[in-house]
């Protein structure tokens, strides 16, 4: 397996190198900046560990120094940038694809996913839940237009930032959560994008002569194109209203509308597997500053997996490769011990 390794995880040590060797070593006596980096990146990625104080414990075994009261202070109040920055670098290589020839460049299906907090420090200051807002770009399956949101609120408030992420020329899914007549306006009004929106089912709709439907009652009522399909076995209504042209030599037909709406379930796949494999839902630390460094690094170790290759006969699904990189980290003390060797953290 030694053997191997020097061949098949060289992409894996390229990225690593990347993304962690530019870090400063010497900023902080006790825990500096690359060190603290590896250390949760380590967390997210390690399969075998369930708590950071199991973490800490094992690098300790290991002769790396960490102690886990440093540590969480570090969590509580070192700036998240270092994280948010490593994630946009990491994007920008995911993102250097060719891109498809088709009609439509990028499907961007986006959504809200609530992680609970169960920390009695949180409760104390009204926070129960974070809302993940992303988008995913289904051309280079990079997640892009990150928002994070602390507390209540409903989507069709908040989410703007996210929807400001889709790519030029490509097509934002969303579903009725995302859905209010001022926001259709919004999209109406930038001509660089398109989009997919469900309408909610009180939402009264006019046919007009040309086609459209005017949606809506009131001053805030708008004119647009509506799609509508029926599930007869299900006895449920998807009404659609897209700014996508019918006609044309870009036209998009009802049933590629469909389609295109479809797609919207890439976004919960997204979620999905953050929360099963990568430790979304398992937040261990108690302040907002180190909830959002955790899910950053959640995020990181995502793009890690969909940018590294792995031999095709290990299978090539994210889950394939976190599997197969687990497997050679069995050889290390830890993701920690292994990032030592490649960069010297």
């Amino acid at each position: 397996m030694k053997g191997i390794s020097t061949m098949s995880l060289s992409s894996f040590e390229k990225i690593v190198k990347r993304c962690l060797a530019h870090l400063p070593k010497d900023d902080y006596p006790a825990l500096d900046t690359c060190k603290f980096v590896s250390t949760w990146i380590s967390f997210v990625l390690d399969q075998s560990q369930t708590s950071m104080r199991s973490m800490i414990q094992r690098l300790n075994i290991g002769k790396i120094n960490v102690n886990l009261s440093t540590f969480s202070k570090a969590s509580k109040n070192r700036s998240p940038e270092i994280f948010k920055n490593l994630w946009l670098r990491l994007q920008k290589e995911a993102n250097k694809i060719d891109k498809r020839g088709e009609k439509i460049k990028d499907i961007f299906p986006l959504d809200s996913t609530i992680i609970s907090l169960t920390s009695k420090l949180l409760w104390q200051q009204e926070i129960y839940q974070v809302k993940l807002f992303s988008g995913i770009n289904l051309t280079t399956q990079s997640p892009d237009g990150i928002l994070l949101h602390f507390g209540q609120g409903h989507d069709s408030k908040y989410g703007d930032e996210t929807i400001d992420a889709t790519p030029e020329n490509g097509v934002s899914v969303m579903d009725r959560g995302f859905c209010k007549l001022k926001r259709i306006k919004q999209l109406q009004e930038n001509k660089n994008t398109f989009f997919v929106l469900r309408l909610k089912n009180n939402m009264k709709l006019n046919p007009l002569e040309n086609g459209k439907y005017e949606i809506g009652t009131g001053k805030d009522r708008v004119v647009e194109r509506v799609v509508i399909f029926c599930d007869l076995e299900k006895g449920t209504e998807f009404r659609f209203v897209t700014n996508l042209p019918e006609d044309g030599e870009f036209g998009v037909s009802n049933e590629e509308i469909a389609e295109i709406y479809r797609l919207r379930w890439q976004i919960e796949l997204l979620w999905k597997f953050l929360k099963m494999h990568l430790k979304l839902d398992r937040i261990i630390t108690k302040n907002v500053n180190g909830i959002e460094i955790q899910i950053y690094c959640s995020l990181i170790s995502y793009l890690i997996l969909k940018l590294v290759k792995t031999p095709e006969i290990y299978g090539t699904s994210l889950l394939d490769k976190l599997r197969y990189l687990q497997a050679f980290m069995c050889q290390k003390m830890s993701y920690v011990h292994w990032f030592e060797e490649l960069v010297g953290c």
